[in-house]
């Protein structure tokens, strides 16, 4: 398998992240108006979640273009957004795009619950190329990030079936996102002594 190119780090996040953004500032802009397609009326907030979709197709088309992958993550999260997307359009219901966050949480808990119970690390085998580490701190963060997912799903069930839908935008937007990545960073700091140096990698004699 050929590996990742290397692009900018800013063009990048720009990908990865501005689909996300672009949902929001569109929500904004147009979630008081109402727009009639074939007779059917939809909420503003049904016409930025469905126009997300191809934002979102074209923002990993471009990036799968100048590096030459994407991750099994981006990858399902993609396919999650277009299933869901794709209900709320047909059934006109926002509650399945909101729920789309709460079971792509939830799936991830439980794939990393199945390798667990198999005494083996999901997470290892998606990010093992990103960061270098013993067995033993895979099992411990992906033990800790499967009770996480589910506290993150159980999070978003409460947000949008108890709040303001101009809420839980702006909680899925920025929130939940900045929370994920609090957590990782924090264990990615506790972890430290479990961290593989690439030249030791390299060479399995230095860790014989």
């Amino acid at each position: 398998m050929a590996e990742p190119k290397e692009i900018n780090m800013v063009l990048k996040q720009v990908l990865e992240l501005g689909p996300t953004v672009a949902f929001f500032l569109l929500y904004l802009k147009i979630q008081d108006k109402t727009y009639s397609f074939g007779g059917t009326d939809y909420s503003g907030f049904i016409v930025a979640a469905v126009v997300f979709v191809p934002i979102l197709l074209v923002s990993m088309a471009i990036l799968w273009r100048l590096t030459g992958h994407l991750s099994r993550m981006q990858i399902f999260t993609a396919f999650m957004v277009i299933f869901f997307g794709g209900l709320t359009a047909w059934f006109n219901d926002e509650r399945f795009f909101k729920m789309k966050t709460s079971i792509v949480y939830g799936c991830f808990s439980a794939l990393l619950g199945i390798g667990l119970a198999q005494g083996k690390s999901y997470l290892a085998w998606v990010m093992g190329d990103l960061i270098p580490m013993e067995n033993q701190g895979w099992m411990i963060l992906t033990r800790r990030l499967f009770v996480f997912f589910i506290v993150l799903a159980i999070g978003n069930e409460l947000v949008w079936r108890n709040m303001s839908e101009a809420a839980w935008v702006k909680i899925e937007t920025f929130a939940f996102p900045a929370v994920l990545f609090g957590f990782l960073w924090w264990q990615i700091v506790a972890l430290q002594k479990f961290m593989i140096d690439p030249e030791d990698k390299a060479d399995p004699d230095v860790r014989a």
